[in-house]
């Protein structure tokens, strides 16, 4: 094995394709042939398919993409061990992924998409297919067009999460005899009508084709509905619709006399996985209401007459039925806000003209990707939001469902809920099979197996929030404010303003005053800033999203502002979280100085909007990162926005120290390396600079011997020779001077 410098590759051709590059001399050292598997490790283990840089770049890097760097759970010029591994082949794979994603893919297709790429357990994986070295048999074309037919041209920004396979405990190759699934079972390839009523759900499939939908006569019987009173952290919710429906069904001459009209159209809102079509179902049965679902998505896909068709057919099932319910999911995809499909106006007429008894739910993650016509008087005119579960609903869910699960005394819920932050009823469900999963392999001869903490603890390590399944996450692996060393007083200002808000929302109530809303981390670039943030992070427990100032920027007029809404929205559903803006004078410049058609003004005001707007931000700290504080608009640093500015200084001799025997802690040094005499000599030279001496001492070692069992004091002489100190000192002066300025 070799450690190596993880650094985002270049190159288009690699980006999500599970392909990372390593130097002709490292495949040779490692013994290993372009395509074959390594196995990455940083604070996550991961696989992929190793080739040669294309150039003559230096040996101790490894070229990843964006998405491997994330399944490390690594930043950008971190240490990762590469080695040979063994990849077996894959007899099943379970993965998770957007519903839009799970209710237009087939496995068929999904299994071409993974066919050729290598993958562990707990990674994230794109959709575009392996095309660098594509497998004997597999055609990339189709299967590009099959992706794109399913799910339009955003199918090459889909991830998906690898939550199972057979055989475990390594990474593992799709071939053509693997099964590949959906990890809720969801079905593919067919138009779903579920029509539940008091005694269960009975689900019918229709087969989508290019002409009319046919009608199966084939029944199934899935899950039903869970009792009204399981439906924790939503009780008033159920009631107000329960309320809804009693009026709509039992007393509709009431409504009729006061002026109102009889029938019920109600959105019900809330984070993808909360649990709303289950919600709607439940509360049917308390009603004791039949339930006609059908699968917004599924339907989507669709010839405008026939998916028209198919909501008449459902509308006149439901009226035979009666009382009964309209349940449409997802209607977003069905008629969605950005453009008009022929298919909307059909449908919408559709829906204008339900029959009477006849109550219609939608349901949507983005109720503002909802056509608007939509949700006019005459249609959708009631609205119910689920609320994302908080500590204290996350325990009882779990209670619930653990309650027929036979587990360990030691098990303790509320701990794994103080650790599930942003989790919904969807990734707890996730948490219970993976908990589950881990018990078995471990109790294989048990007589009574039981599910125990350290299951349920294991579980956290693969399953990863909904809201948190993009590559745009910030992985802390294992990170504390504990490991950061010296820093002192300003590991304090972190606590103190990104923390304490957090985790002592009563004192701040007591004390009648708001908590801040963010702080701005600025010093010289390499002396740790990103590292702090994550090493804050580790320690509140919080989910964090990272975003680099220009990957907001967009040049279609509002894209960027959109972009900004749907950050700040996403933070809002993992909450407690953290939003990270690194490079911030990039995102937020001062305004009226820029040439760019007032992009970045309207950045500015979007993010400014979303600090202390209308709707108040709760639980979500914003932390902005910078090393020229001087160039971000002055608006976003005032009192209730980026209130609290944190000066990271370069590290002195001590620090240094710290960060040198830190570096090296896994690295073999001899007796003739002093540390902190080294430490002494490295005046100008940031945290970063001082591992990459660490690391380029170890590379000199190497060149000498590939076997070579020691790193020594001629080997750090070396590589100081190649690493040069980074810290500017006229920026170093200026950012001295700003921080004085702010601290009068």
């Amino acid at each position: 094995m070799i450690t190596l410098t993880a650094r985002l590759s270049p190159s288009a051709l690699d980006t999500r394709r599970g392909v990372v590059r390593l130097h002709p001399e490292v495949l040779d050292a490692l013994g290993l042939r372009a395509w074959d598997a390594v196995r990455l490790t940083g604070a996550r283990v991961s696989a992929a398919l190793a080739a040669a840089t294309a150039g003559d770049g230096p040996p101790g890097v490894v070229l990843v993409d964006d998405v491997t760097l994330s399944n490390l759970g690594v930043v950008e010029g971190a240490e990762v061990v590469v080695a040979p591994v063994d990849v077996a082949a894959a007899r099943t794979v379970i993965v998770a992924g957007s519903r839009l994603a799970s209710t237009s893919l087939t496995p068929e297709t999904l299994r071409m998409a993974l066919t050729g790429k290598v993958l562990t357990v707990g990674d994230a994986v794109s959709l575009l297919p392996q095309d660098l070295a594509p497998p004997p048999g597999a055609d990339v074309t189709a299967t590009r067009s099959k992706l794109s037919n399913a799910i339009g041209m955003t199918w090459t920004n889909e991830l998906l999460t690898i939550t199972s396979a057979d055989p475990a405990g390594g990474p593992v190759a799709v071939q053509p005899s693997t099964v590949v699934g959906w990890r809720d079972g969801a079905r593919t390839g067919d138009v779903p009508a579920v029509v539940s009523g008091g005694g269960g759900t009975v689900q019918a499939a229709a087969t989508a084709s290019a002409g009319p939908v046919a009608t199966s006569s084939a029944v199934e019987v899935v899950t039903p509905a869970v009792p009204v009173a399981d439906l924790v952290g939503q009780q008033e919710a159920a009631k107000r619709l329960a309320e809804w429906f009693d009026l709509t069904f039992s007393h509709p001459e009431l409504l009729a006399r006061l002026g109102a009209v009889p029938r019920l159209a109600a959105l019900v809102s809330g984070p993808e996985g909360v649990g709303k079509a289950t919600f709607v179902r439940a509360v049917a049965q308390g009603a004791k209401a039949t339930v006609v679902e059908v699968a917004a998505p599924s339907i989507a896909v669709l010839e405008a007459n026939a998916a028209a068709q198919r909501v008449v057919d459902a509308l006149a099932q439901a009226q035979r039925q009666a009382p009964a319910a309209l349940l449409l999911t997802d209607v977003e995809a069905l008629l969605p806000a950005a453009s008009a499909p022929p298919v909307a106006t059909v449908v919408l007429d559709a829906l204008r003209g339900r029959p009477d008894g006849v109550a219609l739910v939608v349901t949507s993650a983005h109720p503002e990707a909802i056509d608007p016509r939509l949700r006019v008087p005459e249609l959708v005119d009631r609205e119910l939001v689920l609320p994302l579960p908080d500590s204290k609903a996350r325990t009882e869910l779990l209670r619930v469902l653990l309650r027929d699960v036979p587990v360990e005394s030691d098990v303790d819920l509320g701990a794994i809920a103080d650790r599930t932050p942003g989790f919904v009823a969807a990734d707890l469900v996730a948490l219970r099979r993976e908990a589950a999963l881990r018990a078995a392999l471990r109790q294989r001869d048990a007589d009574e197996p039981r599910v125990g903490q350290a299951d349920l603890v294991g579980a956290l390590e693969t399953v990863r929030p909904i809201s948190m399944s993009t590559s745009d996450t910030l992985r802390t692996g294992g990170l504390t404010l504990d490991d950061v060393g010296d820093m002192t007083e300003v590991k304090q200002a972190l606590t103190e303003a990104a923390l304490w808000p957090l985790q002592y929302p009563d004192s701040f109530a007591r004390l009648g005053v708001a908590p801040p809303r963010g702080l701005l981390l600025y010093g010289p670039p390499g002396c740790g800033k990103t590292f702090l943030v994550r090493a804050l992070a580790g320690t509140g427990r919080l989910n964090v999203l990272s975003v680099k100032g220009a990957e907001l920027m967009d040049k279609f007029v509002g894209e960027s502002e959109r972009a900004v809404r749907e950050l700040f929205r996403r933070a809002a559903e993992a909450a407690p979280a953290m939003v990270f803006l690194d490079e911030v004078d990039a995102l937020a410049p001062r305004r009226g100085q820029s040439s760019d058609s007032g992009v970045s003004d309207r950045v500015v005001a979007a993010l400014l909007t979303e600090l202390d707007g209308v709707e108040p931000l709760r639980d979500v700290i914003v932390l902005g990162a910078t090393n020229r504080p001087e160039l971000v608009d002055p608006a976003l640093l005032r009192p209730g926005r980026l209130e609290r500015l944190v000066y990271v200084p370069p590290p002195d001799a001590d620090a240094r120290a710290e960060i040198l025997r830190a570096s090296s802690r896994n690295t073999p040094l001899a007796s003739d390396v002093d540390l902190d005499a080294l430490a002494g000599d490295l005046d100008g030279y940031s945290a970063a600079d001082c591992a990459a001496l660490i690391r380029e001492a170890a590379l000199t070692a190497m060149r000498e011997s590939l076997s070579a069992p020691e790193v020594t004091g001629a080997h750090l002489a070396t590589a100081r020779t190649a690493v040069r100190p980074s810290l500017d000192p006229a920026q170093l002066a200026t950012l001295a001077a700003y921080a004085k300025s702010r601290e009068r």
